[in-house]
């Protein structure tokens, strides 16, 4: 339902929320997320846009978050990346109006949209105590999740 964009925006806000105050440069979010380097780097910049992300320049610089974490929803990221797009009318009759079918499937893109906004990235970190709020990353040995995950890797 959600695109791979989505997904990698999702996971570098999160590592960056779980930082506060912290810039790191795309090649540590990158290696800490499983995100690939160059499209992140893509995926910031749509989030700078967006207000969400800021990033520095020079020593000590790289990307982190422009606002508080309990003030970022998952909504405010996935709508900076590919907003959910609701159904607003029958695609098949160009009716104004929802055909059961239509009605029902935007109901539940509602209630996605509803759960995203419910979310602030300062709670998945809350969820995630000690670590990085993700269930994996694709490191240099393959996969690792879990307490795994924040254990491997270097603080930074």
């Amino acid at each position: 339902m959600l695109s791979q964009s989505v997904e990698y925006a999702l996971r570098a806000a999160a590592y960056l929320a779980a930082r506060p105050g912290r810039a790191a440069t795309t090649e540590q979010v990158a290696g800490r997320t499983g995100v690939p380097a160059a499209y992140l780097a893509k995926i910031l910049q749509s989030l700078a846009r967006a207000g969400l992300v800021r990033s520095q320049r020079g020593v000590g610089g790289g990307v982190s978050l422009a606002r508080d974490p309990s003030d970022v929803t998952l909504l405010d990221v996935v709508n900076a990346i590919e907003p959910v797009k609701r159904v607003r009318s029958c695609p098949l009759d160009h009716s104004p109006w929802l055909c059961p079918l239509h009605r029902r499937l935007d109901a539940a893109l509602e209630g996605v949209e509803q759960t995203l906004a419910d979310a602030t990235l300062a709670d998945l970190v809350a969820e995630q105590p000690g670590g990085v709020p993700l269930c994996g990353a694709e490191l240099a040995g393959g996969r690792v999740s879990g307490p795994q995950l924040a254990a491997s890797l270097p603080p930074g």
